[in-house]
């Protein structure tokens, strides 16, 4: 009986060391639901400038996947987890990064996504502090819908924004290459 005991229990750790990511000193977990979509992790990192771990980012997909242009164009659910672990992350720092990210993403054509840009950085105006936790997500249908602390702070549409949004992670000129590769789980 001991065996058997001892058996399921090393089975229950093993098992729940898969089913979430450590990075950046926080847990991400293995799959997240957001309205009517469950996603699952598909890759985990941390981005830094210059050696400081600013936040630890996850990207959740309905199908993994190591490509970044299709996770990019794929008209499926998905999300990218940021989870801030630095108390230099402000609001208006991240609203700077955001700014550059939407950039480097589209080359510099931003003019169509312009509105849009705008009422999305609007979701980090508020005070930002280390644990803060935003989930933006894409859920087909109906757009981009961003979190912060689990509460809903809007939704915007367009599938060219949301194939900039998510390359500010995973464009040719992302916000962090090596936390593009970790999200794409080529790490």
């Amino acid at each position: 009986m001991k065996k058997i005991l001892g058996i399921v229990m090393i089975f229950c750790v093993v098992t729940a060391s898969y089913a979430q990511k450590k990075v950046g000193g926080v847990t991400l977990p293995a799959s997240e639901t957001y309205g009517e979509y469950t996603v699952k992790l598909n890759g985990a990192g941390v981005r830094e400038k210059l050696w400081i771990d600013l936040y630890a980012g996850g990207l959740y997909l309905t199908t993994s996947s190591k490509d970044a242009d299709q996770v990019m164009n794929a008209d499926e659910a998905m999300a990218v987890k940021l989870q801030i672990v630095s108390k230099l992350i402000s609001s208006d720092k991240m609203i700077e990064a955001v700014e550059e990210g939407f950039e480097n993403a589209t080359n510099g054509n931003t003019s169509a996504l312009d509105s849009r840009i705008k009422k999305f950085i609007g979701f980090f105006k508020e005070e930002i502090s280390k644990g803060d936790v935003f989930d933006i997500t894409y859920q087909p249908g109906k757009g981009v819908v961003a979190y912060k602390n689990g509460k809903e702070k809007g939704t915007i549409e367009g599938m060219d924004f949301k194939k900039a949004l998510f390359g500010i992670w995973l464009s040719n000129d992302p916000a962090d290459d090596d936390l593009k590769e970790a999200m794409l789980g080529l790490d």
